[in-house]
């Protein structure tokens, strides 16, 4: 049996923090697959993605390509959700990979700032039947979850110029496309 992790977001865009968190539970064997689930249409953000599915599917790609082979060939980057017509909930992305993954544990992972908002999730309680949930620690949240270092950077302080902290290959994607603020 697999440890399966589902680690889903908005990723708009994909950071270094992101990526620490991968690399952490990877390195650290609480998870020994990974599966990156950039969200469809996110309901419970105050305003939706900047970015298109199609180029936060690519930051992704490019982010995941940063990777040490070790960490990246563990990596599966799943367009499940950005696939999906209208609203995108995590138990249905759950359902599919659960009837993907039959004889693996299964564990939905997110920061500490989603996990605080589960109860809101539709079918929330139902996901606690079916997965583990991993809540990872970040800077600026009450900790209940894991403590892997989180770094303290946020999408928002991307799209906003505040911080650099993606790896050059999305920074010159993002520069292409016209993303953002710079």
């Amino acid at each position: 049996m697999s440890r399966v992790g589902i680690y889903g977001g908005t990723f708009d865009p994909i950071h270094n923090g992101h990526l620490h968190v991968i690399s952490q539970l990877l390195e650290n064997k609480i998870v020994d697959r990974l599966i990156l689930v950039p969200a469809g249409q996110p309901l419970l953000r105050e305003n939706t993605p900047v970015a298109s599915s199609a180029h936060r599917h690519t930051m992704c790609q490019l982010a995941i390509s940063t990777l040490p082979l070790h960490i990246a060939s563990h990596v599966e980057l799943n367009p499940i959700e950005i696939l999906r017509q209208g609203p995108s909930y995590a138990i249905d992305t759950v359902e599919a990979i659960c009837s993907t993954y039959p004889d693996d544990k299964i564990f939905l992972i997110m920061g500490a700032d989603a996990y605080s908002k589960i109860d809101q999730w539709h079918r929330g309680d139902e996901l606690h039947d079916l997965v583990s949930i991993i809540s990872v620690n970040r800077p600026g949240f009450a900790p209940h979850g894991i403590d892997i270092a989180a770094l303290d950077v946020s999408a928002t302080a991307v799209r906003a110029g505040l911080s650099t902290a993606v790896p050059e290959i999305v920074a010159t994607f993002m520069r292409e496309n016209s993303l953002y603020a710079n």
